[in-house]
């Protein structure tokens, strides 16, 4: 087997004698004529040497190529790979390359921890270039349109006193004024003040869906996203969310998110934990899943989802 393998690497680098070098017969043993490249070969190593010379307008240089095939078996004491054979760098798989709407093949499983077999998450939901001017704009949008804007300070005419004039017009050496509910004065009116208004402004609704295509993508290509078969508790007891979420990897923050209406017990179960934050599927939000280090979605929520950001937008 051996030979046969180190053979065809040999086959593998043409005839020399097509590059204009002059070959030399192939030795194959414990000892080589040419060069005493190798002095001894452990057990089942076998050993094939190529020697070789060229010339480009100069002299003559002489050189030697080395194939090495070893195996390896239990028995074998002295069996290990020449260090010349061995690569010091460290072998890495090639990462997935984000923001090609592929569709994604994630597991399914649940606060148990058992298997529920396969689901596919829709490419061009999961799987959208990221865009940080894109989620900007949405959060902005949503800080925006949460603000209550109560805010409110009181006019001349609101400012509790008196209508009186302070003191006469001229003859006294003072500034003239009219009232003493002015602004210049302690306690009088605010000019230019904040009024009760709305904060909110327009955002067109293809950018506020791309922004949330945009969130639930990057927690999928972080590795954050996971899907369960439902959202189902034995128990309304803490310390099984509690549990679970220690369980977790680097994960500080953790967003719940069904289908239809909360159950009862996970309700409860999550209430006194401010790590741990609960929505149904009509409510997630951008902002949300950017607070929130994972996120755990539900099969129907997933489809909920799905079926949400293919609905067409009505104009």
């Amino acid at each position: 087997m051996a030979l046969s393998i180190s053979r065809r690497i040999v086959r593998s680098f043409g005839s020399l004698s097509a590059l204009g070098f002059r070959e030399y017969p192939t030795v194959a043993g414990r000892s080589f004529q040419a060069s005493d490249l190798s002095d001894q070969i452990a057990g089942d190593n076998l050993l094939h040497a190529e020697c070789f010379s060229f010339s480009k307008g100069g002299p003559s240089f002489l050189g030697f190529r080395r194939f090495s095939t070893t195996i390896l078996t239990p028995d074998s004491n002295g069996g290990a790979f020449p260090s010349d054979l061995l690569s010091s760098k460290t072998v890495l798989t090639p990462e997935r390359t984000i923001g090609l709407y592929e569709d994604l093949v994630v597991p399914v499983t649940n606060f148990h921890n058992e298997d529920h077999g396969l689901m596919v998450l829709a490419g061009d939901v999961f799987d959208v270039p990221i865009r940080k001017d894109i989620i900007h704009r949405v959060v902005r949008w949503q800080l925006a349109k949460r603000q209550q804007g109560t805010h409110s300070t009181k006019t001349i005419s609101e400012v509790s006193g008196t209508g009186r004039k302070p003191w006469q017009q001229k003859g006294l050496g003072r500034a003239r004024h009219g009232s003493l509910r002015g602004p210049q004065f302690r306690g009088g009116a605010t000019m230019h003040g904040p009024k009760p208004r709305s904060h909110a402004f327009k955002l067109n609704k293809k950018v506020r869906r791309l922004g949330l295509k945009i969130a639930l993508s990057a927690r999928a290509a972080e590795g954050k996203l996971l899907v369960f078969e439902d959202l189902e508790v034995s128990t309304h007891k803490t310390k099984n969310i509690v549990n679970y979420v220690n369980q977790m990897e680097n994960t500080k923050k953790l967003l719940l998110v069904d289908g239809g209406p909360i159950n009862e017990k996970l309700k409860l179960a999550t209430q006194n934990l401010h790590y741990v934050n609960v929505l149904p599927s009509i409510g997630l939000n951008v902002y949300s899943i950017l607070q929130h280090d994972a996120l755990v979605m539900s099969r129907d929520a997933v489809n909920r989802i799905v079926e949400r950001m293919h609905t067409p937008i009505n104009r």
